[in-house]
């Protein structure tokens, strides 16, 4: 198994596969690992796909935690969206946390598991047959051949997989200039807060970051200013857009300028290769939806490739890994560009739909719940997907097959009492009334299966990414059947 890039889908991926046996290589045609923060939001989403492999750590002590955004104009605050809601049954909250950080501590776990990235590898070939896939690597100056089975681009959105491997990427460009620095400043903000200012000349905004008097600073711009200029031409806008004068900047950390595009891959597999993350899918920063999606992305793939290479499931099943992951980066580019033109105001209409009617919708603590449900990603499902279809059941209660299982308090075989998610890690659980059903799980999932009591009706058996597979009565025929046809033709049937 070839991993092309560690960035963070790039090292859960990874860490996934090395968790259920399967060796894989990590190749990343960087250097060394970045230092800079980019990506610097973890939802709680996120926060639950770390948790669940074992690579949280202590990143929710490092990271910042914002309770609120703080939307102001005319010198007043128009909004004040609260993030610190936990909704649908998480234990976990957003992190404002370098993205850096996370691919830390996924390193970490990558190298207890045994594996390794090999930096300064580059793609530069890519022909697959049935068998497996051809690569070319350059490393130091020479070209190496190499084979694999399956490969995964986890390259980002400059993909070299992606446009070796011939996947169409349309889309379009939403901004054209946009200037990010990470600077230290100490203006008096609180730093529990996320703000921005909005005015007819353009947007400001400011995150805090985990160092002391470290901020991200982010504003559109006109075209043609250089990476040399953006810290001059930020300390220009920082005064005309928040009103705040007198700042001086005490070093940057990074700065960038970038422009924001939707782009969205036709395909995630062709074959033998597979695309994830900013590979897919590239969209813009608004909401941070875009490190979650990734981690979601790999979260998925992981155990679908391992069943497929322990030779326990087909092939078919990693076409399910699109039909699930496809239509939420779809659904996220839409929003995230929606939320983006709005909030730049493009245009007088714009701008009297954000200040006069959105900005006063975004005070009621109804719309607000339905933004922190939505940013956190915890209300993905894959109901109606290949693995499970719809089907009338007027007396079904509670969680449908496809949707995410909260983090439920069970109970180990020995009775010692312990979490659903810290049971996964990259397996299976049946819950429930599950006795009759163990032989069937065990002659088709082997051993990567774990046994959890907990008061039920029915059983169910979760997913290893916490999503519900199947649940019913204690029939094993039943199971079998599903399960059966969920490995042998990546459908439920």
């Amino acid at each position: 198994m070839l991993v092309v890039g560690a960035g963070p889908s790039g090292l859960v991926l990874g860490c996934s596969l090395l968790r259920r046996g399967v060796a894989v290589r990590i190749v990343d045609r960087a250097p060394a690992p970045a230092i800079t923060s980019r990506a610097l939001g973890l939802q709680a989403r996120g926060v639950e796909v770390l948790d669940r492999l074992g690579a949280l750590g202590d990143l929710p002590e490092r990271a910042v935690r914002v309770g609120g955004i703080s939307v102001n104009a005319h010198g007043t605050e128009l909004v004040r969206i609260r993030v610190d809601q936990v909704p649908l049954g998480s234990r976990h909250r957003t992190l404002l946390i370098s993205q850096a950080a996370v691919e830390g501590q996924l390193r970490e776990l990558l190298e207890r598991l045994g594996g390794k990235v090999e930096w300064g590898h580059e793609v530069v070939g890519l022909r697959q047959d049935g068998g497996g896939v051809s690569v070319e690597i350059r490393h130091g100056g020479a070209v190496e051949g190499s084979r694999a089975e399956w490969v995964v681009g986890c390259d980002g959105a400059h993909s070299a997989v992606r446009r070796l491997g011939r996947f169409g990427f349309p889309g379009t460009q939403v901004v054209e200039n946009f200037l990010l620095a990470d600077v230290h400043l100490d203006w008096g903000l609180p730093r529990d807060t996320a703000s921005a200012w909005i005015s007819p000349d353009g947007v400001f905004a400011a995150f805090p970051l985990p160092e002391s008097n470290l901020w991200r600073l982010v504003a559109p711009c006109e075209p043609g200013v250089g990476a040399d200029d953006v810290l001059g031409r930020l300390s220009e806008l920082l005064p005309a857009r928040t009103g705040y004068r007198g700042v001086r900047f005490d070093g940057a950390v990074w700065t960038s300028v970038f422009r924001i595009h939707r782009r969205l891959a036709e395909r995630y597999r062709q074959g033998r290769v597979l695309l994830a993350g900013d590979a897919a899918h590239i969209h813009s920063p608004f909401g941070g939806q875009g490190l979650n999606t990734g981690l979601g992305d790999a979260d998925n793939l992981g155990w679908k490739l391992a069943l497929v290479a322990a030779g326990r499931a087909d092939a078919a099943l990693l076409d399910s890994y699109q039909a699930e992951r496809r239509p939420v980066a779809a659904a996220v580019l839409s929003g995230t560009t929606g939320a983006t033109r709005l909030a730049l105001g493009d245009g007088r209409v714009r701008r009297v739909l954000r200040d006069r009617l959105a900005a006063p919708l975004l005070n009621l603590p109804s719309v607000q719940r339905r933004l922190a449900r939505a940013a956190s990603q915890l209300g993905v499902h894959y109901r109606r997907g290949p693995l499970a279809p719809w089907r009338f059941a007027p007396l079904a209660t509670g969680l449908r097959t496809g949707e995410r299982v909260p983090d439920l308090i069970c109970r180990r075989e020995d009775g010692t009492a312990t979490r659903l998610h810290a049971e996964l890690r990259g397996r299976w659980a049946l819950l429930g009334r599950y006795e009759p059903l163990v032989p069937v799980v065990r002659e088709l999932l082997g051993d990567e299966v774990v046994l959890l009591d907990r008061p039920m009706a029915q059983a169910w058996l979760v997913r290893p990414d916490a999503h519900l597979g199947w649940r019913g009565r204690p029939v094993p025929a039943k199971l079998h059947r599903w399960l059966a046809n969920v490995l042998r033709t990546g459908r439920a049937g």
